[in-house]
């Protein structure tokens, strides 16, 4: 029977604040659809103080970006994006077009068709978040979209240089400097200057993650990629050290992300909890993390293996770290995850910033149902049809009529009898079910 050491917050007081975001991102998104960039230029001076006389960034303001950028700078971001670049390039090779003929004279296939426009988010705030340019418009460009837009938030009154460095190097169209709810707002509803997208993609705190929520329909959308979450899977092992260094290097990320250790040692566990508070009196990110740990760590002890899978899976985290004798045994059995990190050699932070994989993942348990964002998230897979020969239109009308007749639907079995009659020279009395023949 798995055993809470430490619980986190609640799920009424998380509750709580969930209804207040969606009310003030309810607000926003209503006054931006009303007001346009009015609206947007309002939100941006209350939330960021930012009202340049355009929003977004000239070629040459992109290149004075640039120049501020060091060379041994544009070189880590050249080397990511080519991470990146290349697995989503393999990834792609994976889509292939179909088409086969199912039956003499019936042709049925699909092709992988790529989204037209897609606006990108660049989460900035407290931690600008140069990787994740890499993550969205690189692959979105792999996939074959024709038009990215790319939006971050100001940093410190102006476009922060590297993320404009990364968006430009990943291939965006166009760069916006605008932040939060009022930049995928902007991007999806369109406004007198910013043509709309067609689906939105990146990671964003709790507001961004809930007017994509509130937006989807209107547009397409990646995920639900809110606050970072991270859960790392332990035994004996490995040591305090490096359980407690893995779960506060994602709790850094915000204060309302959760992190889990999950493991068989209580041993273990009661030596990381002694270890994360050493590390909070030395981290300097510490006031971030604590808040984060204080209110959304949990430790939660298990007997075996199958009831860590079993924990892990109802946890369905975004990040899950697997430190254990065999961690394959969870890749071989977990079902809920947003990207697995096997053995000790690799870490979450890796796969945020470098190694290859796609870092946009789901959270909030919405791996239950997705993974993360991948170069097939930026393709339609469209299905076509085509029949060949009379004798095909012909039989495969039959059926048909009858089917639509069986249902009540006689205008459809009239679209099957017509063809009936014009290809099989078959006299069927309108409206009617098509008789079997032979």
């Amino acid at each position: 029977m798995a055993r809470h050491l430490k619980t986190a917050r609640s799920a009424s007081e998380r509750a709580s604040d969930d209804a207040k975001v969606r009310a003030t991102v309810e607000q926003i998104l209503q006054e931006i659809e009303a007001d346009g960039d009015a609206a947007v230029r309002r939100y941006s001076e209350r939330f960021d103080t930012w009202s340049p006389e355009c929003f977004r960034l000239s070629e040459q303001d992109i290149e004075a970006a640039l120049s501020k950028v060091s060379k041994a700078d544009l070189d880590d971001i050249r080397f990511a994006q080519a991470q990146v670049r290349n697995f989503a390039e393999k990834q792609r090779a994976c889509l292939v077009d179909l088409e086969v003929e199912t039956l003499p004279g019936v042709v049925l296939g699909h092709r992988n068709v790529p989204v037209d426009r897609v606006g990108c988010y660049v989460p900035g705030g407290k931690y600008p978040m140069v990787a994740s340019a890499h993550m969205s418009v690189v692959t979105a460009k792999v996939a074959g979209v024709r038009s990215v837009v790319a939006a971050a938030p100001p940093f410190r009154n102006g476009p922060h240089p590297a993320i404009v460095a990364a968006m430009h190097l990943a291939g965006a169209d166009e760069i916006l400097v605008l932040g939060g709810v009022q930049a995928v707002a902007a991007m999806a509803l369109g406004t007198e200057t910013i043509a709309p997208v067609d689906m939105l993609v990146g990671p964003g705190n709790a507001f961004v993650a809930e007017a994509k929520r509130q937006l989807y329909g209107r547009v397409g959308i990646d995920l639900f990629a809110g606050p970072t979450e991270t859960l790392v899977i332990a035994d004996d092992s490995v040591d305090a050290e490096i359980c407690a260094t893995d779960l506060l290097g994602q709790a850094e990320h915000g204060p309302t992300s959760p992190a889990v250790l999950l493991t068989t040692s209580e041993k273990l566990a009661r030596a990381t909890l002694a270890e994360i508070d050493r590390l909070l009196t030395i981290l300097p990110t510490a006031e971030i993390a604590r808040a984060a740990w204080r209110d959304f760590g949990e430790v939660i002890v298990c007997d075996g293996l199958e009831e860590m899978v079993r924990e892990a899976d109802r946890i369905a985290s975004e990040h899950v770290q697997v430190m254990t004798a065999d961690p394959d045994y969870f890749l071989a059995n977990m079902r809920n995850y947003g990207a697995l990190f096997l053995g000790p050699r690799t870490n979450v932070a890796y796969g945020d910033k470098v190694i290859g994989t796609n870092h946009t993942l789901p959270t909030r348990k919405a791996a239950r149902y997705t993974g993360g964002l991948w170069v097939g998230k930026f393709i339609k897979t469209c299905t076509y049809q085509k029949v060949t020969s009379d004798a095909a239109s012909a039989m495969m009308g039959e059926y048909c009529s009858r089917l639509c007749v069986l249902e009540g639907f006689l205008g459809h079995a009239e679209q099957a009898n017509v063809r009936v009659r014009r290809y099989g020279g078959r006299n069927v009395a309108y409206a009617t079910a098509a008789a079997k023949v032979g």
